[in-house]
């Protein structure tokens, strides 16, 4: 990688204008039966990059932050409202692949088609021809129409003609997913080669993994500006760290709206609450291979409390949980041990634990109350996971014992495999 610097942005703002009530048709138009009220949507504002002549450039983002705009504005297929963009080298640009594709014409004659705009002679299509019919893998097909062809064959075909021109500088946007795992990891090794060779590469992608493998540097973007950038590892992590927690702010939310939409239970009045047989009072039911036991004390209520206090089903990972539930004695036992258990989504016991393990012995309790398992750090991997919660007597009777009565999930920023992340350092002698 050398310091020269082979495309440079400036300023850079686009703009696109968003229509609250557009007009679709000329009478429409005409009788302004629409107001035509649009506000401008800032894809980019003022953004400034230089990225150097053999540099690999990963841009990541959520979707509409403006990476694949900031791509298009590189290869003119945009221009920019304000600011400079310049860029020394040949460009291709594997971002609308198969653009220019002619649907009645063959894969071999719209191969010439979409090479010449690329900007190769005949000449040197001639010379590439073999090498581009032999990567797409559509041997025979090559000779049929486009338009008979399936959209996988397609877009490798495409695909093939945009690797194959060996440009200065390469322009990827998300369509790593091409063809099944051999052809994409031959394109993958393609991309290496041009990177080894010196070749720029600006890369888009939602795969984390590979960018932070292929680049030398990564551009977090948001909101059409730059929220950071630089080693691949550290603006990854940050980045993930920061989309894990809109993602259970955004669960959080979506849970509460949930709980507070759910229709109100049926009122009973004392004449008739008083004619139910003790246990028919259980709360929540479930089926019998879910829940059994002899019920002389239920489980009204199970739940899950974030490291805020809130009612939830998903937690981040390394802050504080409560399992709280709520009981009632409908007959007095001579000793009472309530526990709790995380599965897996497959049903894999990860964790157990009750009050007798924790050398709490009740042998008195209220007729109502709530027992509390609290977890100072949860060290549970990214997943989701089952709660099983259970009360027992003294001889390990069931008295409520109730099998993933809820499901929940966690969000971790540790990158190991597993269910449990485990403190630890490494040390090389």
């Amino acid at each position: 990688m050398s310091d020269q610097t082979v495309i440079s942005i400036k300023n850079v703002s686009k703009t696109f204008k968003i229509y609250r009530d557009k007009p679709l048709t000329m009478k429409e138009k005409l009788l302004k039966l629409r107001s035509n009220e649009y506000s401008n949507f800032y894809a980019l504002n003022n953004v400034s990059l230089d990225i150097k002549k053999g540099e690999t450039v990963g841009l990541i983002g959520h979707n509409g932050c403006g990476k694949s705009t900031l791509l298009k504005l590189i290869t003119k297929i945009l221009y920019p409202d304000t600011g400079e963009i310049e860029v020394n080298g040949r460009i291709s640009s594997l971002i609308e692949l198969g653009a220019g594709f002619h649907p009645d014409f063959t894969g071999r004659e719209n191969i010439y088609i979409n090479a010449s705009i690329s900007g190769l002679s005949r000449k040197e299509i001639d010379g590439k021809l073999d090498e581009i019919i032999r990567f797409s893998e559509l041997g025979d097909f090559i000779e049929n129409p486009v338009r008979t062809y399936s959209s996988g064959m397609y877009m490798r075909l495409a695909f093939s003609v945009a690797i194959n021109v060996n440009p200065e500088i390469l322009l990827i946007d998300e369509i790593l997913s091409v063809g099944d795992a051999n052809f994409q990891k031959k394109c993958f090794d393609k991309i290496e080669g041009f990177k080894n060779s010196g070749a720029t590469i600006v890369i888009v992608a939602h795969d984390l993994g590979t960018i932070e493998k292929i680049s030398d540097k990564v551009v977090w973007l948001s909101e059409g500006s730059i929220v950071e950038q630089g080693e691949p590892d550290r603006v990854v992590n940050l980045y993930t760290q920061h989309m894990n927690k809109k993602f259970v702010e955004q669960r959080q939310q979506e849970y509460l709206e949930d709980v507070n939409n759910k229709p109100p239970v049926e009122s009973v009045n004392e004449t008739e609450l008083s004619e139910l047989p003790e246990q028919q009072e259980e709360i929540p039911q479930f089926s019998d291979e879910s829940r059994w036991g002899s019920k002389e004390v239920i489980i009204t209520e199970a739940r899950i409390l974030n490291s805020q206090g809130e009612n939830t089903n998903v937690i981040s990972a390394g802050q504080s949980m409560v399992i709280e539930i709520d009981y009632k004695v409908l007959h007095s036992q001579k000793e009472y041990i309530f526990g709790i258990g995380f599965y897996t989504a497959d049903k894999m016991l990860v964790y157990g634990n009750n009050t007798q393990i924790g050398k709490l012995k009740l042998q008195s309790i209220k007729d109502t109350g709530t027992v509390k398992f609290k977890v100072n750090q949860c060290n549970l991997l990214t997943g989701s996971y089952k709660l099983n919660v259970a009360i027992v007597n003294g001889e390990h009777l069931a008295l409520d014992f109730i099998k993933y009565y809820m499901d929940f999930t966690v969000v971790s920023n540790d990158k190991a495999v597993g269910v449990l992340s485990i403190d630890h350092s490494w040390d090389i002698g």
